[in-house]
C-alpha cells in the first residue's frame, strides 16, 4: 500500500474536478506561476493499486518548478472519484479509455497539444493500454515501477487474499486486518505521515471494493504487451523504478526497457514507490526525460 508522507498538497496545487467526455474525476492540479525557463508542457500522473492522486504530492513542487503543469488523478472508483458497482466498469479497456478522455480534456484546457503520461504500478499498465488504443494524446510515456506482465507470485497470493476478504466483509474490517499484518517499519512510515493514520484509513474506506477486486484480478493475469508497445515507435518511453521491488523484479524492468528501446532510471534507495521513497531524485529524473522530449 502506498504511503504518501502527507495528504496536504503544496501551495502550487489545488484540488478540483476534471470534467471529461467519460465523466468527472478528482484531481490535484499543480502549476508554477513563473517557473524558471518558462512553461514547458503538461503531464498526467496515474496512481497504482490501492493508491490515489496524493501519492504524487511530493513530486508536485519540483515538477512545477521545472516548468510543467501536473495533473494527478483519481481513476474511477479510486478515493475521491466515484465509481459504479459493476465490475465491467473497471475492465482495463474502460479505465484506459477514461485516461484517454482525461488527456484530451487536459490538452483542451492547456491548448498545449499532447501531454506527458506517467503511470505508477497498476497505473502504468493502464497507461500502456491507453497508448495502445491511441498514442496521439501523449507526448511521452513513463512507466514507474510497472512491469511487463502479471505481478510476482507472492503479490498474486496477497491480492487473492485481499479480494476474498473484500468479497466477504466490509472495507473497515479489511483495513483493520491489514494493519495487523504490517511490519514495524511500515507502521513507523505510516505514523510519520499521520499519527492517527486517519488520512490513510479514510482513503482506503472511500475506494470502491469492486474496483479493487477487478483491478487486482487484472494485475494477476496481465499479459506481456511489451512488443506491442515497442511498436509505437514514435512515442518516447521511460522505465523508472527503485533499486528493489517486490511487485515486479527489477531485472524484469531492466529487460523491459531494453525491449522497448526506452530510457532507464533506477532510483537509489527507493523501492516500489520512488515517488514517495525518493521524491527529489525521482522528480529530477522525470523532468529530465520530459525536457529531452
Amino acid at each position: 500500500m502506498s504511503r504518501p508522507s502527507t495528504f496536504q498538497p503544496p501551495a502550487c496545487s489545488r484540488s478540483r474536478t476534471l470534467r471529461t467526455a467519460r465523466g468527472d474525476f478528482a484531481v490535484l492540479d499543480a502549476v508554477a506561476e513563473a517557473p524558471v525557463g518558462g512553461h514547458r508542457g503538461a503531464a498526467l500522473l496515474v496512481p497504482g493499486f490501492t493508491g490515489s492522486k496524493e501519492d504524487f504530492i511530493a513530486l508536485l513542487q519540483p515538477l512545477t518548478d521545472a516548468g510543467y503543469r501536473i495533473v494527478a488523478v483519481d481513476g474511477r472508483g479510486q478515493y475521491e472519484s466515484t465509481g459504479p458497482t459493476d465490475p465491467q466498469a473497471y475492465a482495463q479497456e474502460e479505465l484506459a479509455r477514461d485516461l484517454l478522455a482525461q488527456a484530451v480534456a487536459l490538452a483542451g484546457e492547456t491548448g498545449g497539444g499532447p501531454v506527458h503520461l506517467l503511470g505508477h504500478s497498476l497505473g502504468g499498465q493502464i497507461s500502456r493500454a491507453a497508448v495502445l488504443i491511441d498514442a496521439a494524446p501523449f507526448r511521452t510515456l513513463t512507466l514507474m515501477s510497472s512491469g511487463p506482465a502479471l505481478i510476482s507470485e507472492g503479490q498474486r497470493a496477497q491480492v487473492r487474499m485481499l479480494s476474498e476478504a473484500l468479497a466477504s466483509t466490509g472495507m473497515a474490517q479489511v483495513w483493520e486486518a491489514i494493519q495487523t499484518q504490517e511490519t514495524p517499519q511500515d507502521v513507523d512510515v505510516a505514523k510519520s505521515a499521520d499519527p492517527d493514520r486517519e488520512d490513510l484509513r479514510q482513503r482506503w474506506l472511500r475506494h470502491n471494493p469492486v474496483q479493487l477486486i477487478t483491478t487486482g484480478r487484472q494485475l494477476s493475469v496481465e499479459p506481456d504487451r511489451v512488443a506491442e508497445l515497442a511498436a509505437v515507435a514514435a512515442l518516447p518511453k521511460h522505465v523508472l523504478s527503485g533499486e528493489r521491488d517486490e511487485v515486479w523484479p527489477v531485472a524484469l524492468m531492466d529487460e523491459m526497457a531494453v525491449r522497448l528501446g526506452a530510457e532507464r532510471t533506477v532510483v537509489a534507495g527507493a523501492e516500489h514507490s520512488p515517488n514517495t521513497d525518493r521524491p527529489a531524485e525521482t522528480a529530477r529524473a522525470v523532468a529530465g526525460f520530459w525536457d529531452r522530449h
